[in-house]
């Protein structure tokens, strides 16, 4: 009688762990082909910010280590990069990204500025395997006074993620019809050709609130600083008469 009792103990235990199997292996599959996770969010306040972007890619592929990850961001007229920034970031192994512009205006506000696309070559996060992540500072430009709100809103629209692999390991519904042509890094001006990713966003879109001033508040500013410049200019020449040196030449003509 104890015999078949263990035989049927044993019988519900085998029956038991094939139907955890069936149930567990078609979400481990999915596990492995999910297309990428997409983080960003912002660091530091104010007009100069670090934007970060970590991609997972959420396999644990072999496969993985030959791949080269890159996010092109587009950002509106109201951001911009410094292209002299980025070269000593590059010089310091920090970032790595490459401006399409041809040249960045440093000095032009919003409503006269264009946009500006940055392909960035991320770097694998130390913090995890099959992650990659790219920092990227950003620098609001100065906007017109507004009429009532103080802040104005600079919306980060979504980035397009870009992979290059020797083999591929994502799922085929994970990848775009279209490749892209971009050059494989900034030291390896060759073209190579880019799987544009679909992916899944994790948290909304990116949102920066830029502090502009109120057109109420114009002719005080105005008269503020025209006050200001015309008291400290009289300062300064007071001083220079006061104890300032001259020497006077007459001239032979």
């Amino acid at each position: 009688m104890s015999q078949w009792k263990n035989n049927v103990l044993l019988w519900l235990s085998v029956f038991s762990f094939w139907i955890m199997f069936l149930i567990c292996m078609p979400e481990h599959v999915c596990a492995q082909n999910s297309c990428p996770e997409v983080t960003q969010w912002l660091l530091k306040d104010g007009f100069h910010r670090d934007l970060v972007t970590r991609v997972t890619l959420g396999t644990v592929d072999e496969g993985m280590r030959n791949c080269m990850v890159a996010v092109k961001i587009d950002l509106p007229r109201g951001l911009y990069v410094d292209p002299y920034e980025l070269a000593s970031l590059n010089k310091h192994n920090i970032t790595e990204a490459l401006v399409t512009a041809d040249y960045v205006d440093l000095e032009l506000p919003e409503y006269l500025a264009t946009e500006i696309d940055v392909l960035i070559y991320m770097k694998p996060d130390p913090e995890c395997y099959s992650c990659f992540r790219a920092i990227l500072p950003i620098h609001c430009r100065y906007h017109q006074p507004a009429e009532v709100d103080e802040k104005i809103s600079a919306i980060l629209r979504s980035p397009e993620i870009l992979i290059h692999c020797q083999k591929s390991f994502l799922s085929t519904e994970c990848l775009k019809e279209t490749k892209i042509e971009r050059p494989c890094s900034l030291k390896n001006k060759q073209n190579c050709h880019w799987d544009s990713v679909r992916f899944q966003a994790i948290n909304q879109e990116l949102k920066l609130q830029i502090p502009v001033g109120l057109k109420h508040h114009l002719t005080f500013v105005c008269t503020g600083t025209l006050v200001t410049t015309i008291f400290c200019s009289g300062l300064i020449l007071f001083a220079l008469f006061k104890h300032g040196d001259f020497l006077f030449v007459q001239s032979s003509l």
